[in-house]
């Protein structure tokens, strides 16, 4: 009986998982894909290159999207189980809702270990391919992700400003360019036209200038100016990206563990380091947490509905991730460790989980959902008599 029992939970339980999984995960994206089919249609990057970046980012994703899924799935599962009264048939067999508890923690952990092993491996992975990936992709057409009369910093050290932008023949008119990759040495240079002219076997970029000067301030008020007919400014594009710092979700364990160690970054990434550090495994942790809460609230949903269900699950999600900001912005300001600060919503939450559990397994009532099924009783009344 218990095996048959357990999975039908599982089977009632992986559908609106696998369904939550993909509509968050289309939510998430859908802020990204105007700028990614932006990148195909104006800029002519193609559709392979832009489906690679969509694999890279779901790593992104998955570690917030795992969680939130399971959240959904067991809340909207016990839901309609209670609606359905199947809750009370199975009570009334002789099972309590702690023996209801293994199936749910075994998708549980199921869940923790594939978003555990995407936080710890897979994401920083992810987001240094996909950093490079995109580097290349905008630098292999830099002409075309110049925006004419603004002040670009797509190529670090220089800030490029430019009239006029013909993206067919890759032309620039009205250029002026700060070269500040050398911080003893900064240029700036005007010149009536331009061209980029790309050597991907040596990983360099020429930016061909034509009709124009070279302006300079040396020390003790030296001021020069060479004028040029033509003048190739040259970019070493394999070195720009060893030059590139890491920040803390393009590190693995091992090197924000032996930078924090070793010391010497400023106040900020040294935070991000410990807070990250603690959040790739606190994320995670939250799918058994998330379970945990999800079947007493789906008991006491039964006459909501499926749209109930899922309202009540993003209210939970929204409750945890300000919570996780709240802790966030106290550790920022020294008031809470970082470990206390990050790991403070999934206490907070396994306390309440806890209780929500303890009384729906002993049938008592819950003030608060009391309260909620009142006013929600309330509410549908006054819409059917129309007053």
């Amino acid at each position: 009986m218990p095996f048959i029992l357990y999975r039908y939970l599982a089977k009632e339980i992986l559908s609106p998982f696998l369904l939550g999984l993909f509509v968050f995960t289309g939510v998430l994206l859908m802020g990204r894909m105007l700028k990614l089919a932006d990148m195909v249609v104006s800029k002519g990057v193609p559709l392979s290159e832009v489906a690679l970046l969509l694999v890279y980012l779901m790593p992104n994703f998955a570690v917030i999207t795992m969680p939130m899924a399971l959240l959904m799935a067991v809340l909207l599962a016990f839901s309609r189980l209670s609606a359905d009264s199947e809750i009370i048939a199975i009570k009334a067999s002789g099972i309590s809702l702690y023996r209801l508890l293994p199936p749910v923690m075994v998708l549980a952990l199921l869940a923790y270990l594939l978003t555990a092993f995407n936080a710890v491996y897979l994401l920083p992975k992810s987001n240094v391919a996909f950093k490079e990936l995109l580097y290349h992709v905008i630098q292999g057409r830099v002409n075309l992700s110049l925006k004419e009369q603004v002040f670009n910093t797509s190529l670090p050290g220089l800030l490029i400003y430019i009239e006029k932008n013909d993206e067919k023949s890759g032309m620039l008119a009205g250029v002026m360019i700060q070269d500040e990759r050398n911080p003893r040495d900064i240029s700036t240079i005007f010149a009536k036209t331009g061209l980029f002219e790309m050597e991907e076997k040596e990983q360099k970029m020429r930016l061909h200038l034509f009709d124009g000067s070279i302006h300079q301030s040396r020390p003790q008020g030296i001021y020069r100016q060479v004028a040029f007919q033509e003048y190739a400014l040259s970019v070493d594009l394999a070195k720009t990206m060893s030059s590139f710092e890491k920040n803390e979700t393009e590190m693995s364990l091992a090197e924000i563990r032996q930078n924090l160690q070793k010391g010497g970054f400023n106040r900020k990434l040294t935070l991000d380091m410990g807070i990250e550090q603690h959040r790739r495994f606190a994320v995670p942790f939250a799918c058994f947490i998330f379970a945990l809460v999800a079947m007493p609230l789906g008991i006491h949903n039964r006459r909501s509905g499926k749209s109930a269900g899922f309202s009540l699950s993003i209210a939970v999600l929204l409750v945890y991730y300000i919570m996780q900001s709240f802790g966030k912005a106290l550790a920022g300001k020294d008031l809470l460790p970082l470990a206390v600060a990050v790991w403070l919503p999934n206490f907070i939450f396994l306390s309440a989980g806890s209780y929500l559990f303890v009384k729906a397994a002993r049938e008592e009532s819950i003030w608060l959902f009391d309260r909620g099924n009142a006013l929600l009783a309330y509410v549908l009344m006054k819409r059917r008599t129309g007053r």
